[in-house]
């Protein structure tokens, strides 16, 4: 699948291009990847910012009421502690099991 992306030309200092060239070599064509994937983790950090500080501004009710939660999925698996016990806990079920 091919993805139409945008092209940027940007001016770095000496420095940075130097420390560029040391984590993501020119050579190793991974340069791309490299600077795709730190911007996009520069916008995440500004986007969590600007979420932070909007809360920060208007902060949510300590209590919530049932209103609040319409549209929640009460059956979202995420929400709940792991059904399904961990291997060890299932041995010493059976232990106890037959011991009694």
């Amino acid at each position: 699948m091919l993805f139409h992306m945008k092209q940027f030309l940007i001016e770095i200092d000496d420095q940075c291009a130097r420390d560029l060239e040391r984590v993501a070599p020119a050579r190793e064509r991974k340069r791309a990847e490299f600077v795709r994937l730190a911007l996009r983790r520069a916008i995440d950090l500004a986007l969590d910012r600007a979420t932070a500080e909007a809360y920060l501004a208007k902060p949510l009710v300590d209590d919530l009421l049932p209103e609040d939660l319409v549209g929640w999925d009460e059956h979202n698996a995420l929400d709940r502690p792991r059904s399904v016990p961990g291997r060890r806990a299932r041995r010493r079920t059976r232990a106890r099991s037959r011991a009694a």
